[in-house]
C-alpha cells in the first residue's frame, strides 16, 4: 500500500530516484515508527510523513518523522553520532541510534505579529527553536543559535525602537495572505533556499498583511528556545522581544516581502 510519505529534493538526492521511488511506493517505508523529533509513534499509512536523512561523514541513516513535526529534509551531523547505525530503511534501528545522537531536535517556531517602531506598526516574525541549537558537530554543549544567525548577518537587537538593517540576499514569502517560508541566499550562486518553511502555509492577519504591502519589508526577530514564549496578545509580544534584547538574547534583520 503506498504510504503518505514527504520525500524532498533534497533526501532524493542523496538516496537516488529508485530508492525515493520505492519508498513512495511503499515497498521500503515503515508502516508504523517513532518519529524521530517527538520520539512519539507514527503511522505512514494514516499520516503525513517526512523522510530525514541524517548524514555524517562516512554514514547515513534514515529515518522517518510526522510531517506537522517537520519537514523532509537532508541533516548534516557528527560522524560519531552516527557510529552504531546502520544504512536502514526500515528506520526502526535508525531512530533507536538516533534518539541517543538527537535527543531533542529543534525545530524552529515562528509566530507573526505587529511591533511598533518609532509610531509605525511594522510586520514581523519571531523566531525561536523548541531545543538549543547546538553547532554541526560541536557535540551539542553549548546553544549556538545567536552565533550562527550572527555569522548570516542577523544583528544583536539593543533598542526595539530601531529598526533592523536589511539582510541582503534573505526574503520572507508570503501568498494569498498565507506566510510559507524565509528565504536565504543559496551556496554557489544558485539563488534562494528556504532557511525555514511552514508544514502547511500559516494565517496572517489583514493588518499584518496590509503593513506589509505597505512596507515591502518584513522584520525578522530570533532568540533562543525559552527567550519569548508563545504570546496571545501583541503587547504581550513586545514585552518578552524587549525583554530578550535587554538580556542580550535577541537578533534581527529587515527582509523584503516576497509575494503578496
Amino acid at each position: 500500500m503506498p504510504r503518505m510519505l514527504d520525500v524532498s529534493e533534497d533526501v532524493r538526492a542523496e538516496i537516488g530516484d529508485e530508492e525515493a521511488d520505492r519508498l513512495l511506493a511503499g515497498e521500503n517505508a515503515p508502516g508504523s515508527y517513532d518519529c524521530t523529533s517527538c520520539r512519539t509513534p507514527g503511522d505512514s499509512e494514516q499520516e503525513r510523513t517526512s523522510t530525514v536523512l541524517f548524514v555524517g561523514d562516512e554514514t547515513a541513516v534514515l529515518a522517518f518523522a510526522h510531517a506537522t513535526c517537520i519537514p523532509s529534509q537532508v541533516v548534516q551531523v557528527a560522524e560519531d553520532q552516527l557510529q552504531g547505525a546502520v544504512r536502514s530503511i526500515t528506520a526502526t534501528d535508525a531512530a533507536d541510534a538516533l534518539s541517543a545522537a538527537n535527543p531533542e531536535q529543534a525545530v524552529l517556531g515562528v509566530t507573526s505579529g505587529l511591533v511598533l517602531i518609532q509610531g509605525e506598526l511594522h510586520p514581523a516574525l519571531v523566531v525561536e527553536p523548541t531545543a538549543p541549537v547546538a553547532r554541526p558537530g560541536s557535540g551539542g554543549t553549548s546553544d549556538e543559535f545567536l552565533p550562527l544567525l550572527m555569522e548570516q548577518g542577523f544583528r544583536p537587537v539593543a533598542d526595539l525602537d530601531l529598526k533592523p538593517a536589511p539582510l541582503p540576499g534573505w526574503s520572507v514569502l508570503v501568498a494569498m495572505g498565507q506566510l510559507h517560508s524565509v528565504l536565504q541566499p543559496g551556496t554557489g550562486g544558485t539563488g534562494q533556499v528556504a532557511w525555514w518553511q511552514a508544514h502547511q502555509p500559516l494565517q496572517v492577519t489583514e493588518g499584518w498583511r496590509a503593513a506589509a504591502n505597505k512596507s515591502h519589508t518584513v522584520l525578522v526577530f530570533a532568540a533562543p528556545v525559552g527567550s519569548i514564549g508563545q504570546q496571545p496578545r501583541e503587547d504581550l509580544l513586545r514585552d518578552a522581544l524587549e525583554k530578550a534584547a535587554v538580556n542580550g538574547r535577541l537578533v534581527a534583520a529587515a527582509m523584503p516581502l516576497a509575494g503578496t
